[in-house]
Order: C-alpha cells, then sequence, then structure tokens
C-alpha cells in the first residue's frame, strides 16, 4: 500500500509539474507575441515614410555612397567599392537600405549592379521634411521653452 501512496505522489508531482510548465511556457510566448507585434502600425503611413528615409540617412557610410553617385551624376557600377574605404558586401549592403527607401535606382546587368540618385524621391522627402520641420518650428515658437 505504502509503494502505491509513493507511487502515486510522484505521480502527482510530475502531473504537477507539467502543468505548471505548460502555465509557464504559455504565459511567456503569450507575453512574447504582445512584445512582438509591430507598433509602426499605429503610425500613418506618410510618419512611416518619414522615418524610412530619416534611417537612409543615419549612416555615414550612406551619406558617402550618396555623394559618389551625386558627383558621377550618372549610373555607376563598380566605383562606389573603389572610392570608399569599405567591403563590396558592406556597400551592397548599404545600397540595398537606400534603395528600399527609394533614394536610389538600380539595375541588374549581369554580374554588375548600376545605381543612380532617384532625384523625385529626394525631392518629395525635401518636401515633407521641410513641412514637418516647419509645423514643429511653428509649434515651439508657441512653447514656453527657450
Amino acid at each position: 500500500m505504502k509503494a502505491n501512496l509513493k507511487v502515486l505522489y510522484k505521480y502527482l508531482v510530475c502531473l504537477f509539474l507539467i502543468v505548471y510548465l505548460r502555465y509557464k511556457i504559455n504565459g511567456f510566448q503569450n507575453k512574447f507575441r504582445r512584445m512582438a507585434i509591430h507598433k509602426k502600425e499605429e503610425f500613418s503611413q506618410h510618419e512611416q515614410d518619414l522615418a524610412i528615409f530619416a534611417k537612409a540617412f543615419s549612416h555615414p557610410a550612406r551619406i558617402a555612397i550618396l555623394k559618389v553617385l551625386a558627383d558621377h551624376n550618372e549610373c555607376i557600377c563598380g566605383e562606389i567599392v573603389d572610392v570608399l574605404p569599405l567591403a563590396q558586401s558592406t556597400i551592397s549592403q548599404h545600397l540595398k537600405e537606400l534603395k528600399i527607401a527609394g533614394l536610389i535606382k538600380g539595375t541588374i546587368d549581369g554580374p554588375r549592379s548600376c545605381y543612380c540618385i532617384n532625384w523625385k524621391a529626394f525631392e518629395k522627402f525635401t518636401t515633407e521634411f521641410n513641412s514637418l520641420f516647419n509645423s514643429l518650428k511653428i509649434k515651439n515658437d508657441k512653447a514656453c521653452c527657450d
């Protein structure tokens, strides 16, 4: 009889442990799911577009790439790697980010990719950023802080 109680006790402890661990794991997963939801969707598309544009300028290598493209004023292919002190793979990653933001256009010609600045996108975002900065400045003029 005592042997049966010991077995039953061990069984109940294991069952309790399994239930407890499932509860903890599910609680963690639910918490993780809530945290993993992107908050970007809470903002307007206009605000998201401006943020993508600003992010494209957030690295000095991308600014240098844009300067090289502007200096050439035409589509260039491999010259960026020759001019900047970065590896080809690093430059490719930065070009990808600039292309996602719409700041450059790229064409693939066999093993080579050629890029140039998308001046229409620059004009659009310059106008939108100026509008944003002007509206912020107007609000700041009314603020109490100097």
